[in-house]
């Protein structure tokens, strides 16, 4: 392999002749060696949106030369359609405040924008990675800012999937509407539901936790970028914080706008903690309705059996014919881990000291990991397991007439202490509440039928 020298403040770095990265992404490759993952897609999308719209601004603020404002914009256009992608070797927990992946995308913009310019990588005494790429910036303002960027790209696709597994539930609560079923506190028989009204409660669970995201989304808008190191906005030109965060909003189609205390911008992670409770509590009540297709569809023979769930792939390599509920199960995996990344968001979130909170990088790591999961693998549960959910009406039927807890609907008539006795008798003899109140002269049959529906 063929090498360049590239030279830092801390010396020359032995770099591969064919690498856009520099001597600082050279060192840091060597040290954060974590998930043996490389930086999410969005990220470096949302770094390089961000460097694009600073050269616009810096040259609007007359403290950058056209000609290398002009061949950044070029070089990261080249990036944003695709190219060099893979020159983004920083592992996506990496140093604090991100600053290693940050000069990752110095140094390969650098280098990019050097060939437009007919020089050679690593001639950084013409465009340099920190002087030029990175000017009137910090890690501690455009790492901030990217991570704001890079979940709202992300929720683009989550929230959609979210809402198809809203009107998937819906659509479920009509068709069951009819479908009388045995309701259960304390995992034991209560008074009796619809399999509707019960499927029609998930959707509206469903519909408040995405609203929780929608609402958390909000506070995301509000970007960092132009705070520079501690939030004072130092090295930065006068109005450059406008124009900069005016272009990446035109950029990225989002709707950012300055935080105005920057300080704060820069100290709290507030929004990204909102973002993730919100995942997690989105997380809790999906995970609630997988237990309960898991539970509604046991059996099929000495379980509940209620309702019949759709094949997706055969149960199990020994026992021909079984079928599980594999993708409820797959969707309670997810939501253990986001419940999880959500707890290490927490820890992360109160971690910081003083004017910067450095522990980013193992934030935008667990929520981004969280949406994908949840925009990869929510088309195939609301399609694959909600749609192709069907009523078991036997069941169900029997389910009603064999409980005595439907006693508690002739309690009105019949009072509290002679029901508890019929209760019993009926748990003791096997014989149905209906039958015993009958045969008891307690109630005419109509009567009965009347009150039991």
């Amino acid at each position: 392999m063929k090498y360049r020298i590239d030279k830092d403040s801390l010396g020359d770095v032995k770099i591969p002749a064919d690498a856009y990265y520099g001597p600082f992404t050279a060192r840091a490759m060597s040290q954060y060696h974590v998930t043996g993952k490389s930086a999410h897609l969005y990220l470096i999308m949302a770094f390089v949106m961000i460097k694009r719209s600073a050269a616009i601004a810096n040259m609007k603020k007359r403290v950058l030369n056209q000609k290398q404002g002009k061949a950044i914009v070029k070089a990261c256009d080249k990036i944003l359609l695709g190219s060099y992608l893979d020159q983004f070797v920083i592992e996506e927990i990496n140093s604090g405040a991100g600053t290693a992946f940050n000069m990752n995308t110095n140094e390969v913009i650098a280098n990019v924008t050097l060939e437009i310019l007919r020089k050679k990588k690593g001639q950084y005494q013409f465009l340099h990675p920190n002087d030029h790429v990175n000017m009137s910036q910090s890690s501690n303002d455009t790492f901030p800012t990217a991570m704001h960027v890079s979940i709202l790209f992300s929720l683009k696709q989550t929230i959609p999937a979210i809402d198809n597994l809203v009107k998937s539930l819906s659509k479920k609560a009509k068709q069951f509407a009819a479908f009388k079923k045995i309701g259960r506190t304390h995992l034991m028989d209560a008074l009796p539901v619809t399999l509707g009204s019960e499927f029609g409660s998930y959707a509206t669970s469903i519909a408040k936790a995405r609203d929780a995201i929608v609402s958390a989304r909000k506070e995301l808008e509000f970007v960092a970028l132009g705070g520079s190191a501690v939030g004072t906005g130092t090295n930065t030109p006068k109005g450059y914080r406008k124009i900069a965060i005016a272009e990446l909003s035109k950029i990225t189609r989002l709707a950012l706008k300055p935080q105005q205390d920057m300080q704060y911008s820069l100290q709290s992670k507030f929004a990204v903690l909102n973002l993730s409770s919100a995942l997690r509590n989105f997380a809790v009540e999906l995970g609630k309705i997988s237990n309960d297709i898991r539970l509604m569809a046991s059996g099929p023979v000495l379980g509940l059996g209620e309702i019949g769930i759709p094949a997706v792939h055969a149960g199990s390599s020994i026992m021909p014919g079984k079928i599980n509920p594999s993708l409820a199960e797959c969707m309670n995996m997810v939501c253990f881990n986001i419940i999880g990344n959500d707890t290490a968001v927490a820890h992360a979130a109160q971690a910081g000291q003083f004017e910067l909170n450095v522990m980013l990088p193992g934030m935008l790591k667990c929520i981004l990991e969280s949406t994908d999961m949840l925009r990869n693998f929510l088309p195939i549960f609301t399609g694959n397991m909600i749609d192709g959910l069907k009523a078991n009406k036997a069941a169900l039927r029997q389910y009603i007439e064999n409980s005595p807890v439907i006693v508690t609907l002739l309690s009105p008539e019949l009072g509290y202490q002679k029901s508890a006795e019929l209760y019993k008798e009926s748990i003791k003899t096997g014989k149905t509440i209906r039958e015993l109140v009958v045969s008891k002269g307690l109630m005419t049959e109509a009567k009965v039928n009347s009150l039991l529906g």
